[in-house]
């Protein structure tokens, strides 16, 4: 953990603002304010040996924070992003090979006829980590189909490397069940953006070979379970209906044939047959109404025992979700810092064992997330 244990002092530089105790189930977790003034931040990683964290913020900006605190300017070298709606710079992940390679991959939204669509490429962080060098676009969501809204975004790599990429349907429903498009999809690429061979729909005509899965509507969290190495996806519903999806290849998720949610005008989505439809896979666990989620991480750090095995989800109407798992099955759910009130956009495990939370505003924050030991209960 290095430096990270020293982060925790990070009070005595200014940096840190105690905030407050909130109950939970498991005791009194401790939130503290180690950083604002970000504007829109979307998503958060951590970098090796000591080296702080990297996060986006939505109007296009990559900032770091190192390990005593201190925040950067932007960094240079990031592409051109769309930053209108719920366009802009969204998420970030390091290669699998950061230490030797130091590539960081950006998903962000990018314009193009007239419209708009996700984007994926990487860069190379300069030693001093004040630019991504040669940064190259290798992905785009084809056609470019938004005028704002549902580019989902996420992006993880699994076990063996490859990178897994969550798109949203651009808000075109039927799109997300279209094989020759790339709305509402999961793909699956290597990480320099080549198509692995054994893909579900290459040499399939009339399907996109990048495709891994589809019947997606707007993706915005994605962890890989590190005692199984399966990919969990979850997703916002309309409204009512946001759901975990455990993405298996070449399947069928349903939007919009199959949903739990109906229209934000209250009438059904024109082109639902149910909640469960023949031929689409049911969703592994469902919120009726929607807790508006974004941001998903597993917890298996041995700092708060309490936690392990739990998956923790953030929520954008203002709480974080606690999901306490037997295996791949959801047992309890717990809702957590409610009274905060605040859009939180990402979760993400530190190498500390905290919590670390993105809040969605103009002056965002992040949060660090811990159980307060008993004797200072």
């Amino acid at each position: 953990m290095g430096k990270w244990i020293g982060i925790l002092l990070l009070a005595t530089l200014g940096t840190v603002v105690r905030a407050a105790d909130y109950p939970s189930e498991q005791g009194i977790l401790q939130v503290d304010e180690m950083i604002g003034g970000l504007e829109h931040p979307w998503s958060l990683t951590f970098l090796p040996d000591d080296q702080g964290l990297l996060i986006t913020e939505r109007p296009g900006r990559l900032r770091r924070l190192d390990a005593s605190g201190r925040l950067s300017p932007p960094i240079d070298g990031v592409p051109a992003v769309y930053a209108r709606g719920q366009g802009g710079l969204l998420d970030v992940a390091l290669s699998p090979d950061f230490k030797q390679d130091r590539q960081v991959y950006l998903a962000y939204a990018e314009a193009g006829d007239g419209k708009a669509g996700t984007a994926v490429g990487r860069g190379r962080l300069s030693d001093d980590g004040a630019r991504l060098e040669d940064f190259q676009r290798f992905f785009q969501q084809q056609p470019k189909l938004s005028t704002g809204i549902h580019f989902g975004a996420r992006l993880v790599f699994d076990r063996d490397g490859y990178l897994f990429i969550a798109l949203g349907e651009n808000n075109q429903r039927p799109t997300a069940q279209d094989l020759d498009k790339l709305q509402g999809k999961l793909v699956r690429l290597h990480a320099d953006g080549r198509v692995p061979a054994d893909n579900p729909f290459v040499n399939r005509p009339g399907a996109r070979p990048e495709i891994w899965s589809y019947g997606h509507r707007n993706p915005q969290g994605m962890a890989l379970d590190p005692r199984s190495g399966t990919l969990w996806l979850h997703e916002h519903g309309p409204r009512g209906g946001d759901e975990i999806n455990l993405p298996r290849p070449g399947r069928n998720y349903g939007w919009p044939l199959a949903t739990h949610g109906i229209n934000y005008s209250f009438t059904a989505i024109p082109e639902a047959k149910g909640k469960q439809v023949e031929g689409t896979e049911p969703p592994h666990y469902v919120w009726e109404k929607s807790p508006a989620i974004s941001g998903m991480a597993f917890y298996n750090h041995s700092r708060f025992p309490a936690w392990r095995d739990n998956l923790f989800i953030g929520a954008l109407k203002g709480e974080l979700i606690r999901l306490q798992l037997d295996g791949e099955r959801v047992v309890h759910e717990e809702r957590l810092l409610g009274q905060l009130g605040k859009r939180i956009r990402d979760v993400r495990q530190g190498p500390d064992g905290y919590l670390y939370l993105l809040t969605d505003e103009p002056n965002g924050k992040l949060l660090r997330v811990g159980l307060k030991p008993r004797e200072q209960r």
